[in-house]
């Protein structure tokens, strides 16, 4: 399953503008005074301005499998990265044969960089923005995740992610190119005590080869 767009709010756009092309090197597709278009390998991503929202989203981008280490010198300089209890920036999910890293944007939103390892993405060179590969995840606030996973399923012929322990409280759907993650109201976004809430977001997604349009 692949994530084609994600469609979000920003209540500065200006301040979004700054950070995903002045420091992430996100070429921009088109914006005017109300919404901007990133360029994020093979994704897009897309802020609609809202100066009454107050909240944040958390969302994820592919990074070449290979390329942690690369990922994390290459943000030090641009981001700080949220150091977990052990003293390491780096999350290791086992099940999901992954290793992730998490910072904040401009606005606020939870990001991460997470390497894949089933998947064949490795890259030699130097890490840039370039090798931002495409969005990997979304989170979706919902007061029942198994029920709208099953909705999804229903509907769109989507399916669980089969290494995820699928539950009322967190539910994945897709594979390892992409990842609608279920959470529950205020339930802390990982690794943060930021407590997750339900946001306006439009997904297009390439599964099958079948478009899907969701709206939240």
């Amino acid at each position: 399953m692949r994530i084609d767009q994600i469609q979000i709010k920003t209540n500065d756009i200006q301040k979004t503008k700054a950070f995903y092309q002045n420091i992430f090197g996100l070429f921009i597709l088109e914006s005017d005074q109300k919404s901007i278009m990133f360029q994020a390998g093979t994704s897009i991503l897309k802020f609609v301005e809202d100066i009454d929202f107050n909240s944040i989203y958390h969302f994820a981008f592919n990074i070449p499998e290979n390329q942690l280490e690369e990922a994390i010198q290459w943000c030090k300089d641009k981001v700080d990265l949220i150091v977990l209890e052990d003293k390491s920036v780096v999350t290791h999910f086992e099940n999901w044969n992954a290793h992730s890293i998490y910072f904040f944007d401009h606005n606020g939103n939870l990001l991460e960089f997470i390497a894949r390892h089933n998947l064949n993405n490795e890259q030699v060179g130097e890490f840039n923005s370039a090798s931002i590969l495409s969005i990997s995840e979304i989170g979706i606030v919902t007061e029942s995740p198994l029920q709208l996973g099953n909705q999804l399923i229903e509907e769109h012929g989507l399916h669980f992610f089969t290494e995820n322990t699928n539950t009322d409280k967190f539910t994945a759907i897709g594979d390892h190119e992409g990842l609608l993650i279920l959470v529950q109201p205020t339930r802390n976004w990982y690794p943060t005590q930021i407590p997750s809430e339900s946001n306006p977001t439009e997904i297009t997604l390439e599964h099958n080869e079948s478009i899907v349009n969701l709206k939240f």
